[in-house]
Parts: C-alpha cells; structure tokens; sequence
C-alpha cells in the first residue's frame, strides 16, 4: 500500500454526497461499515452468550453448552479473535495482555458513549461495572503469541517522521512522545494506558483519527484529544505506520505506574 494515506481507511461511503473532501471523509471514524452490516445478524446472535452472564433464569443445557466466562465472551472473539489476539482483518484489535484497567475503561466508554462503535455499544449497553470487570480481567490475563510486525512500505521520510514523532516528539508543535505516557518500550503502564505495539496500522489510523475528529473520547480530562490535535493527517499516517512495523519485544508487559510520570494530568488514569 505504497503512499498509504490516513484518509484512505476513513473514506466515506460511495454514493453519499457532500462527502467528496479529505477532511469530510477524514470524520468517517468508523470503517469497515459493510463488514459490520454482514456480521450484524450474527454477532446479535453471540450477543446472548454475553447476556448470559447476568441472565440467571436462561434455560442452559450445561452438558453441551458450559455456562464459563470464556464462552460467554464468543460475542467478543468473533471479532477481536481466539484469547483476543486478534484476527487478520486489519482493524478490530488485539485485546488480549491489555492492563484490565484499561480495557475496563473502554467496555465502559462504549456503554457510555464516549467511544462510538454501534455493535460494541449494543453489547455492553445494558452490563453492569461488575461483569465489564469481569470481562476486563479476563482478556488481560490472556497472553497469546503476537503477530509478526506489519511491513513498512512507506518513504524514508515518512518513516523518520513516525520514529521521531513516537519517540521525541516535536516540540515545535508541542506534540508531546508516545513513549511519555506509553512506556520507553512501548509496552503500556499499568493500570490503564495500553501498549501500542502488534496493532495494526489500519486500526491505529481509525482510532487516531476518531479521537481526531471527535468521533472518541476519553474521560476528561482527555488527554489523548488534547494530543492528537496537534497532529497532521501525514502525522497521524507516519506514527501508525511505525509503530505497525515494530516487533514486540518478548517480555511486553505493561510497566509499573512508577516508571511514567504522565506529562498531562489524564481523566482515565487514577491519580
């Protein structure tokens, strides 16, 4: 995908008007729409073992279906994989190895509508903080092999521009490093910032862009938003593309919450 382009993934839909501009494509924060369209009828239908957790009076035929929390969460990997390692889509992410807290944050975002993606809305809309909990932990505790990096097909420049923006940033600009809040190894800081190594550029693009454009939030103060603002479409393309081509060192875990002093006061991070 030489010359690969942030408003590529986020293209608005054929046919709809008014929508020809970059920037007005640039706000279609939700891709992979006829993907979601085709699994719709099936994901409702994986949604009931999801429910099933606090649906105590369904009639469960425990010899062929065992009531386990890893049954439950098939609504879950159908999309984000086997243990939450992902699939080969190129968007849904990785979410197993993630710090609970952080994943616990999300499921609750998406409830809460801070973050926008209708089928994951529609799952977690009626779950109590307890089962988002439960969920959270599960898919923390897993740690599955990651996928071999993603090849960089883009120019020298842009990828000198990606490695300086993630590591130094560019105080001209006033962008801070994502190594600042991250982790110098890019592996996550308990107990809510995420790693962001062996995702794929396509969802890191899509999720960037939606913070962006304000299609994302976080709870406020939002530091990611206030971020991601000074950031360029060509930026946002370089860092994703980057950090899409980096191995993911053997021992990734998320580091202690000693190891960072947060540059940014972050609504999602406990004080």
């Amino acid at each position: 995908m030489s010359g690969f382009h942030v408003t590529e993934f986020a293209r608005a839909p054929s046919g709809v008007s008014g929508m020809q501009s970059e920037e007005a494509r640039f706000k279609f924060g939700i891709p992979c729409l006829h993907k979601l369209i085709r699994r719709s009828r099936f994901l409702v239908f994986l949604a009931v073992a999801l429910f099933a957790g606090t649906a105590h009076t369904a009639e469960v035929d425990a010899g062929t279906v065992p009531d386990t929390i890893k049954q439950r969460l098939t609504a879950c990997t159908a999309c984000h994989g086997e243990q939450g390692r992902a699939t080969n889509d190129g968007y849904y992410p990785r979410i197993a190895g993630k710090p609970a807290g952080y994943l616990y944050n999300q499921l609750h975002n998406f409830r809460e509508g801070r973050r926008r993606y209708p089928m994951m809305t529609y799952l977690v809309d009626h779950l109590s903080d307890t089962y988002l909990q439960e969920i959270a932990q599960y898919f923390a505790d897993q740690h599955p092999p990651y996928p071999a990096p993603q090849p960089f097909d883009q120019s020298s420049a842009t990828r000198e521009r990606g490695e300086i923006l993630v590591n130094k940033g560019d105080p001209g600009k006033k962008i801070l490093a994502c190594i600042a809040c991250h982790g110098s190894a890019m592996t996550g800081v308990m107990p809510a910032t995420p790693g962001l190594l062996g995702l794929p550029r396509d969802y890191l693009v899509g999720q960037i862009g939606a913070w962006k454009n304000g299609a994302r939030h976080a709870k406020a103060p939002d530091c990611m938003a206030q971020v991601v603002q000074r950031l360029s479409a060509e930026d946002i393309g370089a860092v994703s593309a980057w950090l899409a081509a980096q191995p993911v060192p053997a021992d990734a875990v998320a580091v202690a919450p000693t190891s960072v002093k947060l540059p940014l006061a972050c609504g999602s991070v406990p004080n």
